[in-house]
């Protein structure tokens, strides 16, 4: 019974969509949260003010209403939308978006708060001794908060893996298309099928214990 569940495309196919999602969120994570946490980290001025506010929001900001403002943005008739040229909202570009919005946060604070201390004179150095300022971040400055990383990354990757909230309101819950496992978690109580979301609730609890290990051995090196 439990192997005929597991391998049903109503357990499958929400599997599939979450993992992609992950691999897609992981690597904006990289990029974006060591962008913004670099730039956030040197220093103060309105912009940066105003940029460290708008990524740490979604940490205080319900996720329905944070969906709900993305949805008015990225809607049909959402100003964002024209910009884009597409609709982002249900599909999975949305769910992506859903993802990596509510997991930077994690990822940028960590560094920010790293490379804000004593580094900054590490960098001043290697810049004397002739480094450019791209050679510094990645030859010191990197190695130096790669733990800083690595925990903001598992913290990120399993906030997206439990994500509802924005997930729903921007990717629609779409059976088959935008239903991620939370999602189908989600459905699976509503519906009354306890066995499904018990076995989904498992895999993405090892889902997350493997997060966990990988990058926890990964700052360790």
């Amino acid at each position: 019974m439990y192997s005929e569940l597991l391998m049903s495309p109503e357990v499958t196919s929400p599997i599939i969509l979450t993992v992609k999602v992950l691999a897609v969120s992981s690597i904006l994570f990289l990029v974006a949260g060591l962008g913004f946490g670099y730039y956030l980290g040197r220093g103060k001025s309105i912009f940066r003010e105003l940029l460290d506010l708008l990524v740490t929001l979604p940490m205080v900001f319900p996720p329905v209403a944070t969906g709900f403002v993305l949805l008015m943005l990225l809607g049909r008739v959402g100003p964002l939308s024209k910009i884009f040229g597409k609709e982002i909202v249900f599909s999975f570009s949305g769910v992506v978006l859903a993802s990596f919005i509510a997991g930077l946060p994690l990822v940028v604070k960590p560094i920010q708060a790293a490379l804000g201390g004593d580094l900054k004179k590490f960098e001043e150095v290697a810049m004397v001794l002739g480094k450019n300022r791209f050679q510094a971040f990645f030859l010191v400055l990197l190695p130096n908060i790669r733990k800083s990383l690595a925990a903001g990354m598992v913290m990120a990757l399993g906030r997206s893996l439990g994500e509802v909230g924005i997930t729903l309101m921007i990717g629609g819950n779409i059976i088959g298309r935008t239903n991620t496992m939370s999602l189908e978690i989600y459905n699976s109580v509503f519906s009354g099928e306890f066995d499904k979301a018990a076995m989904l609730s498992i895999i993405i609890g090892i889902m997350s214990l493997i997060i966990f290990i990988s990058l926890k051995k990964l700052s360790a090196t």
